[in-house]
């Protein structure tokens, strides 16, 4: 998965890399330095709002995000299928 989000760290506005999405969290990219773990985040997500999460790990310009709740499957099965991504990322696809 690759697609570029707004989100919140810090309270300060970061465009960051959606790497991997799940239920319960998320894989990050952007430039190092930009989160510790501990750090709150917020993303919107195609207009979606994902869930209240925080950094969990951090490595070098990636991050793992855990949700403090889960983001229900079936809005992320319309992320993959629904056609919110069709055009922007070809390359997405949702892994049982």
């Amino acid at each position: 998965m690759h697609l570029t989000v707004k989100s919140r760290v810090r309270s300060r506005v970061v465009f960051v890399d959606l790497v991997d999405l799940s239920e319960g969290g998320c894989k990050i990219r952007a430039k190092p330095g930009f989160a510790e773990v501990g750090d709150r985040v917020t993303m919107k997500v195609n207009g979606i709002n994902a869930p209240l999460g925080t950094i969990a790990w951090v490595e070098g310009g990636m991050a793992g995000v855990a949700f403090e709740g889960a983001m229900h499957p079936a809005v992320i099965d319309y992320l993959v299928e629904g056609g919110a991504m069709r055009d922007t990322d070809p390359m997405l696809r949702r892994i049982y």
